[in-house]
């Protein structure tokens, strides 16, 4: 098991390697914020990351991270957790219960069941709309074109607050050749932003993991999603 040092020294290089991909593209490594992907972690490792600086907590299952919650009282407070999965209808309300923000939205049957529930807790829910830059049959999210009519009816949603986009890009081995799809996410939000669907600039491009994070940044990514990079390798 990876202990409190080390998972201490593997954040100080993911953060390192982050301010570097910054400086290279002219950015403020400040710019970028480091969520802590902890599916299949147990809550002490989650603990040792958020003693050691993380802020931020990602979540892909709703029946995990409320099992991590139960068995360590605090650990909810500790930090700003954040759902990254696939988000299901009936799944909504214990999200909203649980979860600071839901990276997710790719439906405007989701976006709506959201603001339902959100509107019946009396809280506003910001949320990040996930597209499938690179159109896979296997991956969840809005299809590019279909991005701005996605935006132009979740405006309409009073207890959402759209803060940007998400995508997971397709996966190879040389993390120079996603660049492509980094790039687009970034285009696609300056037209959100260029149309002027919602009452604010939008600013969030949650992109890039432990194999590609640095590509992201160098693209623009405000959010990376590392896992594997800090906690090791998931159990088979």
């Amino acid at each position: 098991m990876i202990e409190q040092n080390e998972i201490r020294d593997r954040i100080e290089q993911v953060r390192e390697r982050i301010a570097e991909a910054a400086r290279r593209a002219g950015r403020h490594p400040d710019e970028v914020a480091l969520v802590a992907v902890t599916k299949t972690v147990d809550p002490p490792r989650i603990l040792r990351a958020i003693n050691s600086g993380i802020a931020h907590i990602g979540e892909n299952r709703v029946q995990e991270a409320e099992g991590k919650v139960s068995r360590a009282p605090g650990l909810r407070a500790s930090a700003t957790w954040h759902f990254i999965g696939h988000l299901q209808t009936n799944k909504v309300r214990r999200a909203v219960s649980l979860f600071d923000v839901i990276q997710s939205v790719e439906s405007l049957g989701l976006a709506q069941r959201i603001d339902r529930i959100a509107s019946e807790a009396g809280r506003i829910v910001p949320v990040y709309l996930q597209v499938d830059v690179g159109l896979e049959p296997s991956k969840f999210g809005v299809p590019p074109d279909e991005l701005v009519a996605l935006a132009e009816k979740i405006a309409a949603c009073r207890h959402l607050r759209p803060d940007g986009l998400m995508a997971i890009p397709p996966y190879v081995e040389d993390a120079q050749h996603v660049r492509p799809y980094f790039a687009k996410l970034r285009r696609l939000l300056e037209e959100v932003n260029d149309r002027k669907i919602f009452d604010r600039v939008l600013t969030g491009l949650s992109m890039g993991m432990s194999h590609d994070f640095e590509v992201a940044v160098e693209e623009g990514a405000t959010m990376v999603r590392i896992g594997t990079a800090i906690f090791g390798p998931r159990p088979e």
